[in-house]
């Protein structure tokens, strides 16, 4: 376990309240924290250390009543949103994966045969991998061109003449793509190889500082040890319960503390290095590196660095976001975070650096755990449905003699592309049809036609509004499956979990946002505010043009008004 030392902290003592009005950062430090929903900074405030979560709290702004405004709440969604300040109507990343016409297959959001990873075999092992959306890309190259409007990070870069460095960095790497946007240089983690990694888009070939990252073996000298408690148990809001029978025991990490890493020589080891915090400690380790060696933050030009912590997500997935495991991980997290802001500050100064810290999704509860509180929770099962007789009286109905869906890729079900390329079907008619079939079934609370939602024939409401939000012509599905609150499918791609998330109801939705640093007032803003103005609002900080799809507002409280 790293430690700060006392004096590393001593940083909060010496910040100002109201820095250099209207001076340019030197650098703009964006944190994005997966799967952090908006409730669980202020859970554990009191248990939190100094100079992390609790400077954001204490030393800066945090909006606590944030929410997304789109309906898919998954990783590259909330990424892209974030960095964009647009929605996927328009940002077009729509989904973690969906389906491509023209291709006539399922996609993985930001793969790209044109560029491929430079280092061999640092492409998704199926075998160790905890993110299984990935295993749906064609190849292992990766690029941000997907992305259909333009970042912050894009922005700043054009506003100074290519001057401006911007990076991303993340254990996942659509979350470090999306940080880094088209002009930047993106630089994510490999469980295959056990090294970062990046793609021939951004490099020809490593820079000298990331081989020596590598070639240092960090994450492999936790070969051999267990994820162990931060601090003693009794301190804990959820001490009796790190033994819940809904909780998965994935290649013998377990259910109870010591969670167990296994070596070096095991499959899962780097798989299960990402499942506890040392996943993120490493992210913060290669990140400060990346500040030194790049020179963040050492001239007048606003440089960017956006950092994606990952392992909240890979906890809250398999342990659910009242566990024991979740609640340390967030209490480690916090010493991450504190040695990272620390580090900034004796590198580039706290008092010369705008943070920003949000997500890209909450999360449900587990089911379990709702119904031991008694309250009502569910997984829906679509393999258990009998759909047989709902597709008999569709097919008839319209004619249709062939397959009469390609699949689901969620939150969307794509019609078969025969059924999409005749004519002689009344495509509204035939997905309504669809979509009262559906809302038949066990779990699904809506089921929205694509057709209604080009008509802009559906209810206004705030719901609908977000799925709207979500639609993007090109890349979405014919039908919009939203399921009942808290019921949700715990299957990702055969692998078994304890939450997922991606729905529009608020618990997926809320999230934190804080800025801190430079210029910035201490205050609690408890009006609603959206994550799409968060990169409008560092526009106007940093004097650049809005991202071209940006449709949020200033938040005006970081401008000092």
């Amino acid at each position: 376990m790293n430690t700060l030392p006392t004096a590393a902290l001593c940083f909060l003592c010496a910040l100002p309240l109201v820095a250099h009005a209207g001076d340019k950062p030197k650098l703009i430090l964006q944190i994005t924290v997966d799967q952090l929903r908006g409730d669980m900074p202020a859970r554990h405030a009191d248990q939190l250390g100094q100079g992390g979560l609790r400077y954001l709290m204490e030393q800066g702004i945090h909006y606590n009543n944030a929410h997304h405004t789109h309906a898919n709440t998954e990783t590259i969604v909330g990424h892209t949103t974030l960095a964009t300040g647009a929605n996927p109507a328009a940002h077009g990343m729509v989904g973690n994966l969906w389906y491509d016409r023209e291709a006539g297959r399922t996609v993985y959001n930001i793969e790209d045969p044109d560029y491929a990873i430079l280092t061999s075999g640092a492409d998704v092992d199926d075998a160790t991998e905890i993110d299984p959306t990935q295993r749906a890309a064609n190849s292992d190259g990766r690029s941000p061109r997907t992305i259909l409007t333009s970042t912050f990070g894009d922005e700043l870069a054009v506003n100074t003449a290519g001057q401006a460095k911007v990076f991303g960095v993340s254990i996942k790497d659509r979350g470090a793509v999306a940080m880094a946007g088209h002009a930047g240089k993106a630089i994510w983690f490999s469980k295959a190889a056990g090294e970062f990694v990046t793609s021939t888009y951004y490099y020809d070939a490593y820079p000298d500082w990331v081989d020596a990252w590598n070639e240092k073996g960090l994450p492999q000298s936790f070969s051999g040890q267990s994820w162990e408690l931060l601090n003693p148990i009794s301190g804990y809001l959820f001490a009796d319960r790190d033994d819940q029978e809904w909780e998965p025991d994935f290649a013998g990490f377990g259910r109870t503390f010591p969670h167990p890493l296994g070596t070096t020589e095991d499959k899962y080891f780097t798989t299960l290095l990402t499942l506890s915090p040392y996943g993120d400690r490493i992210t913060a380790d290669f990140a400060k590196t990346l500040i030194d060696a790049e020179d963040l933050g050492d001239d007048d030009v606003t440089d960017f660095l956006g950092v994606s912590f990952s392992v909240t997500d890979y906890v809250g997935h398999f342990f659910g976001p009242s566990s024991l495991e979740a609640e340390d991980n967030l209490l480690q997290l916090d010493r991450t975070l504190a040695d990272l802001f620390a580090y900034v500050d004796a590198e580039v100064g706290l008092d010369n650096t705008l943070i920003v810290l949000s997500s890209d999704h909450g999360a449900p509860e587990a089911p379990g755990y709702l119904a031991s509180l008694g309250m009502p929770g569910s997984y829906v099962s679509p393999d258990e449905w009998d759909t047989a007789p709902a597709a008999a009286r569709i097919k008839e109905r319209f004619g249709i003699t062939g397959p009469l869906l390609e699949g689901y890729d969620h939150p969307y079900l794509n019609l078969a592309e025969e059924v999409r390329a005749n004519p002689d079907i009344d495509r509204v008619a035939l997905e309504t049809a669809i979509a009262n079939e559906l809302v038949a079934f066990e779990g699904v609370a809506y089921a929205i036609p694509s057709t209604r939602l080009q008509e802009g024939s559906v209810p206004d409401n705030a719901l609908m509004q977000a799925v709207l939000n979500n639609y993007h012509p090109d890349r979405s599905g014919d039908i919009y499956v939203v399921f009942e609150p808290d019921s949700f499918i715990n299957d990702m791609d055969g692998l078994s979990v304890t939450v997922t998330h991606g729905s529009p109801w608020r618990y997926d939705t809320f999230v934190p946002i804080f800025f801190a640093g430079q210029g910035i007032t201490p205050q609690t803003v408890s009006r609603r505010v959206h994550t799409i103005d968060v990169a409008l609002t560092l526009s106007v900080v940093a004097q650049t043009r809005p991202p071209s799809g940006a449709t949020g507002q200033v938040l005006t409280e970081v401008l000092g008004q």
